[in-house]
């Protein structure tokens, strides 16, 4: 993939993962007021169709776009970047920063190991 997304791009992906296909107007009716012009949601969505984000088929005499890219694959890339770009590649360095930094609660830690035991023990 190798691609970051905009802000703008990355709130009409959203959309599209949660409906897995929708029209132009689809994803407008989706997005928060102010809403913005047909237009310029259907130029970002062409530009997720260069950046191979998007797909499209014909239905009558518009489109119906639909993600080819899975959101976890985005997510996952994304907080590798972010990990690598911020904290040295170090996942542990980024969550001691969470837990410094945000006020995380012992609620939240334990969710947190939890998961990773699971996953370890999934291994």
């Amino acid at each position: 993939m190798n691609k970051q997304l905009t802000k703008a791009e990355e709130q009409f992906m959203q959309v599209l993962w949660e409906l897995e296909e929708a029209s132009v107007q689809n994803v407008i009716d989706q997005l928060p007021k102010p809403k913005p012009a047909y237009n310029t949601v259907s130029t970002i969505i062409r530009i997720l169709e260069t950046k191979n984000f998007v797909g499209h088929k014909v239905k009558g005499r518009g489109y119906i776009y639909f993600p080819l890219v899975k959101k976890t694959d985005y997510s996952n890339e994304s907080l590798n970047k972010l990990v690598d770009g911020y904290f040295g590649g170090s996942f542990k360095s980024m969550v001691s920063f969470f837990v410094n930094k945000n006020d995380v609660d012992l609620k939240e830690l334990e969710t947190i190991l939890e998961a990773i035991n699971n996953k370890n023990e999934e291994k």
